[in-house]
């Protein structure tokens, strides 16, 4: 039998995510039904490069992805050129990079047939990131809650849930953008013990209501110490955004990522009210915001299109 024609081309859907979910910092995430496209196109000479401008500021970030890929699975490596179309805004805590690192990941996954799994996949891309918050959902979709290992840093375990249409999403994003290497630099070297205890308390309940389904037990149940307190601050509107769409009927909101995107989960009945006060939170403040009404994406990233 001969093998398999190389593939020579191919291209993977990975969805938007919002992490952390207020208290679950680095360790909470869900991935939502906004999506980048991330095509690489296999090339005769080494190296990574971009196939277009628009693409060319995430060439350092595919180069890290691949090196890593290939280091991690023995394959041969081999050059490719890369394209990113999509409509998850950068800087703005919805996971842009992750869609880039994972597209590459699971992209030369396919090119190379090295059959890793998603979690895998989930791994590698987590070891980019440093965290799983996003990486996880990316990958698999759903709500997750990636465990790290105390010691190496390294992925432990990833407990997943789908997520019915019975939630909606409402995202804010101000045109603000938010690094997050910069946003890290505002958190504290140390937290009040009861900070702490508070945070432990809701993100414990917050895992609860998703795991089990009773989302009504949502409300008023995010409250963070750990990183919105510094964060927010430095979003004009974005606190306000949050308040403004739970008493619009909100079951709850949080600062997605280090931002500068806000959150609010809500039944879809109620969907529109809540983003219009979002919208108008932001207004009052003399700030501009994309308001898009959004489910969970329950399949993670995808493999949409092959070349031979």
């Amino acid at each position: 039998m001969k093998p398999a024609p190389q593939l020579r081309s191919v291209s993977i859907r990975v969805p938007a995510s919002t992490s952390n979910l207020g208290a679950g910092f680095d360790t909470l995430g869900f991935a939502l039904d906004l999506h980048n496209t991330v095509r690489l196109v296999r090339g005769v000479r080494p190296g990574v490069a971009a196939a277009d401008a628009a693409s060319r500021p995430g060439t350092a970030m595919a180069a890290e992805a691949a090196e890593l890929f290939f280091k991690r699975t023995g394959a041969p490596s081999f050059g490719f050129k890369f394209s990113i179309r999509g409509r998850v805004p950068m800087s703005r805590g919805l996971g842009s990079s992750v869609t880039l690192r994972a597209g590459v990941v699971a992209g030369l996954n396919a090119l190379a047939g090295a059959k890793l799994t998603r979690r895998e996949i989930a791994a590698l891309v987590h070891t980019l990131e440093g965290h799983p918050d996003n990486a996880a959902p990316a990958a698999l979709g759903g709500f997750c809650v990636g465990r790290t290992d105390p010691q190496t840093g390294e992925l432990a375990g990833v407990v997943r849930r789908a997520i019915g249409r019975g939630l909606v999403f409402v995202v804010a994003s101000p045109r603000q953008q938010v690094q997050t290497k910069q946003s890290r630099g505002v958190l504290p070297r140390r937290l009040p013990y009861f900070d702490a205890v508070k945070s432990i308390n809701s993100a414990s309940y917050v895992t609860a209501a998703f795991l089990t389904g009773e989302f009504e037990r949502l409300a008023h149940a995010v409250a963070d110490f750990m990183h919105e307190p510094y964060r927010l601050p430095r979003i004009p509107g974005a606190r306000d955004a949050i308040v403004a769409g739970v008493a619009a009927g909100a079951l709850t909101g949080w600062l997605s990522g280090s931002g500068s995107s806000v959150l609010c989960v809500a039944r879809p009945a109620r969907a529109a009210k809540v983003g219009r006060a979002m919208s108008g939170a932001f207004a009052q403040t003399g700030v501009r915001c994309r308001v898009v009404r959004l489910q969970a994406d329950n399949l993670g990233l995808q493999v949409v299109a092959r070349g031979r």
